[in-house]
């Protein structure tokens, strides 16, 4: 990218005197008179103007351009070309989501599902320079959005996520496995998987331990996220009368996801609100930061000739047009 810098900026303080010489100019062209006087200038009246009548300020005009491109060409006019190299060491997510029918629950805004989601794509807008996939899991588990830049292919995957689309149930021991088959053939210096469940595993075939001694195994970082108000939460119930809430116990295998992050070195979060899920996105955003390595390199090219060139024209055209066009009768 081209920049223009002066060497010597003090200099351009120099333009200052371009004001009075625009003042006495002006002050001595309103005292010029004609040293002859007549009765009347009527005889005068369909006299053609001539050329010296447009032209006549363009002395003036010319000396103050020859100034003014001089003090620019001592100031010493630089282009600069800043070049940088900018080396990115990437970070993989893999963020791996419950989507049982339990994350309907009503303690979040609008509910746990939608809020994760919104929450999510957020976490998700602000990593653009790392890769990032999304892995969902009920009973089963599968891959929704493979490791990818493409966020906005991501987010609208997001958006297709709800309750119901695969069998119920909680298997995070086979959610984990998923998002660590999803990271374990990366070559990024930092793996991470961040699961988020509000409840208990109670199916798959691969327990929570094991999927976490495996996402050791790779080198992953597991950040576990338990979703949930304490005691009991509104879930929403389908009657022959329409949607009944009705409070149900929160249960979250707290000791389970804390296991997890300490085989994975990892974190664990408890999220009771959308506020408090916020922070927790917020906080793994700084634990896992890209780190960016800049190389700057500059190159100037003196640009003060071409001010040169232009001051010496300006004064050559005055002392033309002084001599020629218009030049003073002795």
């Amino acid at each position: 990218m081209h920049k223009i810098k002066f060497e010597n900026p003090e200099y351009l303080y120099l333009l200052i005197i371009i004001i009075p010489m625009i003042v006495w100019y002006i002050l001595k062209d309103k005292n010029n008179h004609a040293s002859i006087r007549i009765s009347t200038l009527a005889a005068f009246d369909s006299t053609k103007k001539t050329l010296k009548n447009y032209i006549r300020h363009s002395l003036i005009i010319l000396r103050i351009l020859a100034i003014a491109t001089l003090v620019i060409a001592i100031a010493r006019p630089q282009s600069r070309n800043d070049k940088r190299n900018v080396s990115t060491e990437g970070i993989d997510i893999v963020l791996a989501l419950d989507i049982s029918s339990s994350m309907l629950a009503r303690d979040f805004e609008p509910d746990r599902l939608e809020a994760s989601k919104d929450i999510a794509t957020q976490f998700i807008s602000g990593r653009k320079d790392d890769k990032i996939g999304l892995v969902v899991f009920g009973g089963e588990s599968f891959t929704q959005c493979p490791l990818t830049t493409d966020h906005k292919v991501l987010i609208n995957l997001f958006q297709d996520i709800q309750c119901g689309i695969i069998e119920d149930g909680t298997a995070i021991g086979l959610g984990l496995a998923n998002a660590v088959n999803r990271l374990k053939e990366s070559k990024a210096k930092s793996k991470v998987v961040v699961l988020i469940t509000d409840g208990e595993n109670n199916r798959g075939e691969i327990a929570p331990l094991t999927a976490a001694e495996l996402a050791k195994t790779f080198g992953i970082r597991v950040y576990t996220v338990g979703i949930g108000s304490i005691g009991t939460a509104p879930y929403p119930f389908q009657t022959p009368f329409g949607i009944s809430m009705r409070n149900v116990p929160v249960k979250i295998d707290e000791e389970v996801l804390q296991n997890i992050s300490n085989i994975t070195d990892g974190k664990y979060f408890r999220a009771t609100d959308n506020e408090k899920l916020k922070q927790i996105y917020t906080e793994i955003d700084k634990l896992e930061k890209t780190k960016i390595e800049v190389k700057q390199f500059v190159t100037k090219k003196e640009e003060y000739l071409i001010f040169v060139i232009f001051a010496m024209a300006f004064v050559l055209l005055e002392i033309l047009l002084r001599s020629t066009i218009l030049r003073n009768i002795p």
